[in-house]
Parts: structure tokens; C-alpha cells; sequence
């Protein structure tokens, strides 16, 4: 683990308010192994990285894991409790012990598990706030590729689907700097940037 990075990340996370309040209102929920992920932290350390302005989220990616309720309506039921809290904010929740099904994967572990078959490495990092106010993070392929502006598939995730995303995604038009990898396994050269595992 990079301990620079970790402390960078955190301290991105704490000097924005508005991203403090956003996991205040998932902790308060108490929900089982619960955390933010994706474009939430993804597109803010590029945003400050490239000294942007907050880039408009298309919703925020709550994920938790619960094997005692697995139907769609229970996280449809804390959507609907997070938009009465925050009703400014496109909430998507997704209990992770029932994703894999829907993916065609075998059973997650837990939250550090399901996020390792999102597609970028870049993407595929979690935070909360725990009880005591402090953020931590899950991030299975470390915090490398995030900082250094790498997109790079997971080795779990499906290329053809991961190239047509990059294609959709068009993130160099925001986010100039990036580097953008269409494969992982020609990128092993690339492991000098994940140093912090």
C-alpha cells in the first residue's frame, strides 16, 4: 500500500464538503458493508488532478453487501430513503451479494471482491465514512492507476464490452491528461504505477 496516495485520497475527500455530506447520508443508513464507489471518487481525483470543477455525476454508486436481502426492491426501498434525505442526488444502490448473478459470476465475498470485476482499475476504488468521521477506501487494484491517470481494464472484466465503454465514455474530452489502455494484458509494463497493493 502507498501510503502517499492513501493520505492524498483522503484528503481530497475531506476538503470537499459536499462529498463528506454525500457519505454522511449512506453511513447514517447503516447499511452491511456499505460504501460509494466508481465516478464518485473516480471522476473527483481527476477533477482535482486537472484542477476542473466538479464534473456532474450521473448518479452515485452506492453499493453494499447484504446476503439476508437480496431482492432488487430492498435497494430500491434505500433509494428511496437516500432521495427523501438528499433529494437532489440520482441515487443507485446495488446490494453486491445478488450483482453476481446478474453478471454471471460466481458468489462475491463481500464489497473488495464485487468491485474487482468493475471494469477499470480507476473505477474499481470505494470510500465511506466510518462512525468515528474518518474515510476509508476499498480498492483492490490499489490507487496507482487512479493517480496516475491510467485507464486499464480489470483482468476480470470483458474487453469487448470494456472498449465499446471507452468509445461511449469519451473521458479524454474531460479529462485531457489520461491514458487510456484498451488491454490489460499487454500493460504488465505498466506495473511500476501499482506499487501501492
Amino acid at each position: 500500500m502507498n501510503q502517499d496516495l492513501e493520505n492524498r485520497l483522503i484528503e481530497i475527500i475531506q476538503n470537499d464538503l459536499w462529498m463528506m455530506d454525500v457519505l454522511k447520508n449512506v453511513r447514517d443508513l447503516k447499511l452491511n458493508d456499505s460504501w460509494i464507489g466508481a465516478g464518485f471518487v473516480r471522476n473527483k481525483v481527476w477533477d482535482v488532478i486537472h484542477k476542473k470543477n466538479r464534473t456532474e455525476l450521473n448518479d452515485i454508486d452506492v453499493i453494499y453487501f447484504d446476503k439476508l436481502n437480496t431482492a432488487r426492491e430492498h435497494d430500491l426501498g434505500i433509494e428511496d430513503k437516500l432521495r427523501i434525505i438528499n433529494p437532489n442526488l440520482n441515487w443507485s444502490v446495488k446490494n453486491q451479494s445478488r450483482m453476481n448473478v446478474r453478471n454471471g459470476h460466481e458468489q462475491y465475498i463481500d464489497c473488495n471482491d464485487a468491485i474487482s470485476f468493475w471494469p477499470e482499475t480507476a473505477t474499481a476504488i470505494a470510500i465511506r465514512m466510518n462512525s468515528e468521521n474518518q474515510i476509508e477506501y476499498i480498492a483492490p487494484y490499489g490507487l496507482g492507476d487512479l493517480f496516475n491517470l491510467l485507464v486499464i481494464p480489470t483482468p476480470k472484466f470483458d474487453l469487448t464490452i470494456y472498449k465499446e465503454r471507452m468509445e461511449k465514455k469519451r473521458w479524454k474530452e474531460k479529462w485531457n491528461k489520461l491514458e487510456i489502455k484498451t488491454d490489460y494484458k499487454t500493460n504488465k509494463n505498466l506495473s511500476q504505477y501499482r506499487n501501492d497493493n
